[in-house]
C-alpha cells in the first residue's frame, strides 16, 4: 500500500490496519461455535481415525492398526499433504447442512468466495492486458 503524498514510501499505518482488519474477520469465524463443532467432526473423519487406531491397537497389540494409523499419520507430516485443505472443506460443508440457518457465518462465507472471484477476474484481466 503506498500512500499517494508519499510516492516511494510505504503506508506501514495502513497495512497495519488493513491486517488488523482482516485478521479480526478471520478470527470471528474461525472461533465460532458452530465452525468449531463441524471443524471437530471434519478433524475426526481426516485424522481421528488414526489416533483412534494408534491407541486401539497400542492397548491390544494390534499391530496392523499401529502400522496403518502411524502410516497415514507420517504421511500428514509431508509438506505438501492436502489434509488441512480438506478438512476446512469439509467443516464449511459440514456447517451448511447442520446450520443452515446461521446467516452470519455463512455471510462471511459468501463474501470472502465472493472477493477471491473478483481477485481471480482482476488477475487475469491484469494478465492478458499484460500479455498483449
Amino acid at each position: 500500500m503506498r500512500d499517494r503524498k508519499n510516492k516511494g514510501k510505504i503506508n506501514f499505518k495502513a497495512i497495519k490496519e488493513q491486517s488488523k482488519k482482516i485478521l479480526k474477520k478471520v478470527v470471528f469465524l474461525i472461533l465460532n461455535p458452530r465452525f468449531l463443532l463441524c471443524f471437530g467432526i471434519a478433524w475426526l473423519i481426516t485424522n481421528g481415525w488414526a489416533y483412534a487406531l494408534i491407541g486401539l491397537g497400542t492397548i491390544f497389540k494390534i499391530g496392523w492398526m499401529i502400522a496403518v494409523a502411524s502410516a497415514y499419520l507420517a504421511l500428514l507430516w509431508v509438506p505438501f499433504t492436502p489434509e488441512k485443505i480438506i478438512t476446512v472443506m469439509l467443516a464449511i460443508v459440514f456447517l451448511k447442512f447442520l446450520f443452515p440457518n446461521d446467516e452470519k457465518t455463512l455471510g462471511q462465507l459468501r463474501a470472502l468466495r465472493e472477493k477471491i472471484k473478483t481477485k481471480k477476474k482482476e488477475y487475469k484481466e491484469k494478465k492478458e492486458k499484460g500479455s498483449e
